[in-house]
């Protein structure tokens, strides 16, 4: 007897990185940050009040809430904490888009987008992006048409790294019916000078939601830390129907507002893998790959020929190297590499060119 929904049994479940217990493996396929966090977080670990632990956390994150806010010159009202960037989605799509209902994204994009559709049981509206990875014009006329009731855009985009502009993203928020939801995973690795801030998106609309975490800028992708932000009447059904109780543990609570604290310690590790981001993209460049210019901490580089994508990942694995295949166009002949330490990255760089070499 099968007792899960028709949905459910029909959907395929999100493939999550490989993450390998062998210490030689140089890991640079899930996009952490290849630096440790604040060392505030490391003392007050040590000095943690395991009497506190009796207790339930603060339902609503408050004293976070509060500080998120203070960054943002935000409300409290305007942000809602969640247990990672991944629960900001889930709240979203059960939130805004109903079963039956139609979730907008594009293709490709992070693979969670879709699942999360499936559990929700509501349809995918996509479109597939140009081929230099920008948003195609007919974007929100195209989801609205299809009756989109939210639409999910990662920016920095995933897996290119192409970033989209304000500009932009501030024409798609005035054309769309439906809610927008950017979701800025990587946004703390682009480039200062090029001024990037969508957050007054949400105080220009009422359908934006901006979706941050600490998994990659703060180094913390182990601890489950994200927040939405957006107007009031957004996040208020999230805050008080949606969310599940308690969704932040006091550990949390306590360590991400030591991280938020010490957000100095974050911009230095961001602008580290920024510079090795150039490095490893002219590299890449020069031996022959097609590398879009990256915002995240993260490269999207085509494989050049006679060299398939896929044997150039196994040969990289057998060399204890891990990165990111896809196996489906148009990502198929691409392979996504994190930017990892200078030592990581020469190590990566050096494979990679012996094995073009050997081919």
């Amino acid at each position: 007897m099968n007792y899960e929904r028709n949905n459910i049994k029909a959907m395929e479940g999100y493939t999550y990185g490989e993450q390998p217990t062998d210490v030689a493996v140089v890991k640079l396929n899930t996009n952490e940050n290849p630096y440790p966090p604040s060392p505030l977080i490391k003392s007050a670990l040590k000095n943690f009040d395991l009497d506190v632990l009796r207790r339930y956390p603060d339902p609503s994150a408050r004293g976070l809430r509060e500080l998120v806010a203070s960054l943002f010159d935000l409300s409290p009202d305007s942000v809602i904490v969640t247990n990672g960037g991944d629960e900001g989605l889930r709240l979203a799509v059960t939130t805004m888009v109903d079963p039956g209902g139609a979730l907008g994204m594009v293709d490709p994009s992070y693979s969670l987008y879709p699942v999360l559709a499936n559990i929700q049981n509501c349809r995918i509206e996509s479109l597939r992006l140009e081929k230099d990875w920008t948003l195609p014009k007919t974007l929100s006329e195209h989801l609205n048409a299809s009756g989109a009731q939210l639409t999910c855009l990662v920016n920095p985009h995933a897996p290119s790294g192409v970033l989209c502009s304000v500009e932009t993203l501030r024409e798609i928020a005035d054309g769309l019916e439906g809610v927008l939801l950017i979701d800025e995973a990587y946004a703390d690795f682009v480039d200062p000078e090029l001024g990037y801030d969508s957050i007054p998106l949400i105080h220009e609309f009422d359908n934006v939601l901006v979706l941050r975490t600490l998994s990659k800028g703060y180094s913390l992708a182990g601890l489950r830390l994200g927040f939405l932000i957006g107007n009031a009447t957004l996040i208020e059904p999230i805050a008080n129907k949606t969310r599940d109780s308690y969704n932040i543990d006091t550990i949390t609570q306590s360590l991400a507002l030591i991280a938020l604290n010490d957000s100095d310690h974050a911009l230095k590790s961001c602008a580290k893998v920024r510079a090795e981001r150039a490095r490893m993209r002219d590299e890449l460049s020069r031996i022959g790959f097609v590398v879009p210019a990256s915002q995240a901490n993260f490269l999207l580089a085509e494989v050049p020929g006679p060299m398939n994508a896929f044997t150039l990942y196994r040969s990289l694995r057998e060399a204890k190297i891990l990165v990111r295949y896809f196996d489906s166009p148009p990502l198929d002949q691409c392979l996504r590499i994190t930017v990892g330490t200078p030592g990581e990255n020469d190590h990566f760089l050096k494979a990679v060119s012996q094995i073009l070499q050997a081919s």
